[in-house]
C-alpha cells in the first residue's frame, strides 16, 4: 500500500511541475525573464540578451546567433560550432521556480528546458 502511495505522489507531483508551465505571450515578459540570467542545461550554457543576442557554449563548440519576438513566439537563426541549426519561431514556457522550456515549431515539435541561474 505503501508503494502505490508513493508511486501515486510522485504522479501528482510530476503533473504539478508541469502545470507550473506558464506560457510567455509577449517580448516584455520574456526580456524580464532572461535578462542578466544564464540559461543552463547539461553540456549548454547561454545567454540570451534584450538587444537580440544568443551567446554561449553547447558541449564544446561556441553556440552564436539571434533572435526576435513575432506574433507571440520566441524566433532565433542559431549556429552552433559554426554551422547553422537554422530559423525557427518557438512557444515559450516559464514556472515560478526559475525554469524556461522553448518548444519548437510554434510549439508543435521538440522542446528543451533550462533553468535560469
Amino acid at each position: 500500500m505503501r508503494l502505490i502511495c508513493l508511486v501515486a505522489a510522485a504522479a501528482l507531483s510530476a503533473t504539478s511541475a508541469m502545470a507550473d508551465l506558464v506560457k510567455v505571450d509577449n517580448q516584455n515578459r520574456f526580456v524580464q525573464l532572461v535578462n542578466g540570467k544564464t540559461l543552463t542545461r547539461p553540456f549548454v550554457k547561454l545567454n540570451v540578451t534584450p538587444d537580440g543576442r544568443i551567446e554561449g557554449r553547447g558541449a564544446r563548440w561556441d553556440v552564436e546567433g539571434t533572435w526576435s519576438w513575432q506574433n507571440g513566439y520566441f524566433c532565433r537563426d542559431l549556429f552552433w560550432g559554426g554551422d547553422p541549426l537554422g530559423y525557427n519561431c518557438q512557444e515559450v514556457q516559464a514556472t515560478a521556480d526559475g525554469r524556461i522550456k522553448f518548444t519548437s515549431d510554434r510549439g508543435a515539435g521538440d522542446s528543451a528546458m533550462f533553468r535560469l541561474r
